[in-house]
């Protein structure tokens, strides 16, 4: 079994557990993204002692924290990040188009029609933060076909 497959499985498996369990797959999102923020205001304090570093390290390091410990507080935030998924889906799907597999010419297609839904719906993850986590499922799950497809 190819590595694109085994990716393609892995994303399948992945999309599925956001589709089946959407609660548990947004509070992972806005854990595993304030974690990695925190990192980030770590690394970036230690990479160099300037005053931009330091100011810049610490605004990441809060942000990362209010994601760790205050996920109900983050239905704004995830309306922001379903405007950015759609605009991300809809990049990815016109750079698909223009790649040379036929297959990867219809994966794209839904892509952008997925990344304009996702935009259209940002207004309401802003009261229902648990539609960024369906449609990332199902972004999960036709990348995945992709991946699994493509040889």
């Amino acid at each position: 079994m190819e590595s694109n497959q085994i990716s393609g499985i892995l994303s399948i498996i992945l999309g599925l557990i956001f589709l089946i369990c959407p609660i548990f797959s947004t509070a992972f999102l806005s854990i595993f993204i304030g974690l990695s923020l925190i990192f980030f205001g770590i690394a970036f304090i230690l990479s160099g002692f300037s005053a931009a570093n330091i100011i810049i390290g610490i605004l990441a390091i809060l942000v990362g924290l209010v994601f760790v410990f205050n996920i109900a507080a983050l239905s704004f935030v995830f309306g922001l990040q379903f405007y950015i998924i759609g605009i991300l889906m809809i990049i990815a799907g016109i750079v698909g188009i223009f790649s040379d597999s036929q297959f990867g010419k219809i994966a794209s297609i839904f892509l952008i029609i997925l990344g304009i839904i996702s935009f259209a719906l940002g207004g309401f993850s802003i009261d229902q933060p648990l539609f960024a986590a369906i449609l990332i499922g199902v972004a999960l799950i036709v990348q995945g076909v992709k991946l699994y497809l493509l040889e």
